[in-house]
């Protein structure tokens, strides 16, 4: 078991290497991110979520559920890259925390009146409470932040949301277990101006990650709701007021793998997009990895159910790598793990067949005159081919199949775009090889140039 410095070392070698952090599902692979709280400021998009880390050597029965640091902050860049903008807070710089408890929670930030607030839950010193919640300041969504050197008196909880309404007032939701809170908030963003009460007409079970937005008059109250026989579902309840009373409405998304779930969500772009988590990368419900996928709401404002994809969120432009392996649909080809050294984790397209193909949807292809293709080969027959829209659509591009050294022995090789493609389209790879092989090409990833 690697102690946490040489963890965060390594993580900080993976955040410089990495060619691209993409915003197919999971959004990021070179660290472990949960509790995704997603917020647009000035037209861009930003999320900030926890992140789950290994247990310190020594100290693995001390952290039998989670081990959880600090918080990184991420921006969407060009159509589907995520930024990492870094540490946030770590929890050993939070001014009223206990040292190395690894019990940084669910975070929020918003804006009001020029200003971002970074709301964060942690465990204090010379306190009987489970969290506390604490806030900074900054002139700048991600930072650096001034933080306070108390927490919020009068607020007792995990998993800070935010609900800044039409008004300019702001509202700070907050609990765990089988209760949820609110409370408004001051017009410093710092502390409450009543005690919080206990939001009504939610259903019992456990309950936590309160996220509050508005769409038109109505307000709704989402929120992490297990149910005993399922296991952590994502619920929703509505009222005509921020303070409630709530009517529960039903789920936005079931369970997952049966582990945790934790959401926020945003529209983008006119887009509604549900941000959550699993853990795609681990393999294991404490080392969680944050995805996205687009959410609707139904013209009676009840919100359709959401069902976790592959492709996730974003389109691919130049500059963006493609991970083909989150597909839209695959035929006589699967998926695995990526191997071989120096490949970020992931996954790739392999045992592709002769006629096998994998369709990616929802492409920018202009200005690409060149298409970057990263592949790993034990033989050298065959090719496989770009292509628009569906397996026999416009060829874009074509690249010969050669050896590389092996299956895990990977290579960036390069194929010009035949014709100029301008819009959006969805993109197509076909493997061509000898009928009755059973593999022609791993592919990681390609990249419009």
């Amino acid at each position: 078991m690697r102690t946490i410095k040489q963890f965060l070392f390594a993580l900080g070698i993976l955040c410089h290497s990495l060619p691209s952090i993409n915003a197919q599902n999971p959004l990021v692979t070179h660290m472990f991110t949960a509790d995704p709280t997603a917020r647009v400021f000035d037209g861009k998009l930003y999320v900030f979520p926890s992140s789950d880390t290994y247990p310190p050597a020594g100290r693995e029965k001390e952290f039998p559920r989670f081990c959880m640091p600090g918080y990184h902050a991420f921006s969407l860049e060009n159509g589907s890259t995520w930024k990492d903008h870094g540490w946030i807070l770590k929890e050993n710089d939070v001014p009223w925390g206990e040292k190395d408890t690894y019990a940084m929670w669910a975070p929020d930030c918003i804006e009001k009146d020029g200003k971002y607030y970074y709301y964060y839950p942690a465990k204090p010193k010379n306190d009987n409470a489970f969290r506390r919640i604490g806030v900074g300041v900054s002139k700048n969504p991600t930072g650096p932040f001034k933080w306070e050197k108390s927490f919020i008196e009068g607020v007792s909880g995990i998993d800070p949301g935010l609900l800044l309404d039409d008004d300019n007032k702001a509202y700070l939701f907050f609990g765990g277990g089988h209760e949820l809170y609110v409370a408004p908030l001051a017009d410093n963003m710092k502390e409450i101006t009543q005690k919080p009460i206990l939001i009504e007409g939610l259903p019992a079970g456990y309950k936590e990650g309160s996220f509050p937005i508005k769409k038109d008059s109505t307000y709704y109250l989402t929120f992490a709701h297990v149910f005993p026989d399922e296991g952590y579902t994502i619920g929703y309840a509505t009222s005509e007021n921020p303070m409630g009373p709530y009517t529960y409405r039903g789920k936005i998304m079931n369970n997952i793998h049966n582990g945790t779930n934790h959401h926020s969500i945003v529209e983008y772009q006119g887009q509604w997009i549900l941000f959550y988590h699993s853990w795609d990368i681990s393999g294991y419900n404490k080392l969680r990895s944050m995805r996205a996928d687009y959410m609707t709401f139904k013209k009676d404002g009840t919100i359709k159910r959401v069902t976790p994809t592959l492709r996730g969120i974003g389109t691919p432009q130049l500059g963006d790598t493609i991970q083909v392996d989150r597909y839209n649909e695959i035929s006589k080809a699967s998926t695995a793990f990526v191997g071989g050294e120096n490949e970020p984790n992931g996954w790739m397209v392999c045992n592709t067949q002769m006629m096998g193909f994998v369709r990616f949807n929802r492409v920018k292809f202009d200005g690409a005159i060149k298409i970057q293709a990263r592949v790993a080969s034990g033989q050298r027959t065959g090719s496989f081919e770009v292509r628009l829209n569906n397996p026999k659509g416009k060829l874009v591009a074509e690249f010969p199949i050669e050896y590389t050294g092996g299956w895990s022995s990977w290579k960036t090789i390069e194929a010009d775009v035949k014709e100029p493609i301008t819009g959006t389209h969805n993109l197509v790879v076909v493997f061509k090889s000898d009928w009755g092989s059973t593999k022609a090409v791993n592919l990681n990833w390609l990249l419009l140039q």
